[in-house]
């Protein structure tokens, strides 16, 4: 098998933190991703290496194995426990190899180097496939619903329903869906992160959300009904006589739906920023100056 340098891929150094790691992927990976490269094959097969890579690296035991062991770090629990074999049936002081009569030991490096020892009864050791990590990106007004959308991961599409209120960076395992195992082995596991950008004018900390709505200085003073948006309609609002810049005001059920939790939504919070009028015409002006004189004698 050929050396593939991990490190390389990514554009790190063996001394990367997770964090580094991460960074580089996400980085790499959003240039390379099949999406915006549709008729580039070798964005496509470098894209499949970013995958790779991060799949081990960014998972410390796979980490561990693949500094210690390089390209054969998927057989490095078998290397180890061969290594504590061998040294354990050796003679003290000898130059003899033993008599290695463990036969997942004969096995191993009959299959991985060609050996003519006998095969072990019921065939060759099992391995389980490696896991597969890929991203999903969807703006804010996606994951409003749930709905049911079509992956391609690795040539295979798979149809996975995405709750509504997903998180942004959030991780779900879809089991089996993974590197197919060696020798009869399980599959592994397909790990799906959702990259969420928001296009709309809420911003969302968990299932709340939170908008800013202009409102006119007279209808701040005088009190009135104003309509605003909410995420998927719209509503009327009654507004307090004297309301004050920054005022807050909770729609209860008015934000996300809460992940996995049928019925169940969070709030929209609206701050009111109150306008302050321009291009004032003389007569207007007058009036204010009015106002003003009457708010200074009332003192």
């Amino acid at each position: 098998m050929e050396f593939i340098d991990y490190y390389k891929i990514l554009e790190l150094d063996k001394k990367a933190s997770d964090d580094d790691i991460k960074k580089a992927y996400r980085k790499l990976a959003r240039k390379f991703h099949p999406d915006l490269n549709p008729n580039d094959p070798a964005a496509k097969l470098k894209f499949q290496q970013i995958n790779e890579a991060n799949q081990v690296l960014s998972d410390p035991e796979k980490r561990k194995k693949y500094d210690a062991h390089g390209k054969d770090w998927k057989h490095a629990d078998e290397f180890e426990r061969a290594g504590r074999q061998q040294s354990y049936q050796r003679p003290s002081g000898s130059g003899s190899q033993g008599n290695f009569s463990d036969p997942d030991f004969s096995d191993f490096f009959e299959s991985m180097f060609g050996g003519a020892g006998g095969t072990r009864s019921g065939g060759s050791a099992k391995y389980r496939g490696q896991d597969f990590n890929a991203e999903l990106h969807l703006d804010l007004k996606d994951v409003y619903e749930t709905k049911k959308q079509t992956l391609t991961v690795n040539g295979k599409n798979i149809r996975l329903t995405i709750p509504a209120g997903v998180e942004d960076e959030q991780t779900i395992k879809i089991a089996g869906h993974g590197s197919p195992g060696v020798n009869g082995g399980p599959a592994g596991d397909l790990y799906i992160t959702f990259i969420i950008t928001n296009s709309t004018k809420f911003k969302r900390e968990g299932s709340n959300l939170y908008t800013d709505v202009e409102l006119d200085i007279y209808t701040a003073v005088l009190g009135g009904e104003i309509v605003i948006d909410t995420f998927d309609s719209k509503v009327k609002l009654s507004v307090k006589a004297e309301t004050q810049n920054g005022t807050i005001v909770r729609l209860k059920g008015k934000g996300l739906p809460v992940y996995k939790k049928e019925g169940e939504s969070g709030d929209l919070f609206v701050t009111y920023k109150i306008k302050i009028p321009t291009n004032l015409s003389d007569k207007e002006k007058e009036l204010f100056r009015e106002l003003s004189k009457i708010k200074d004698n009332g003192k």
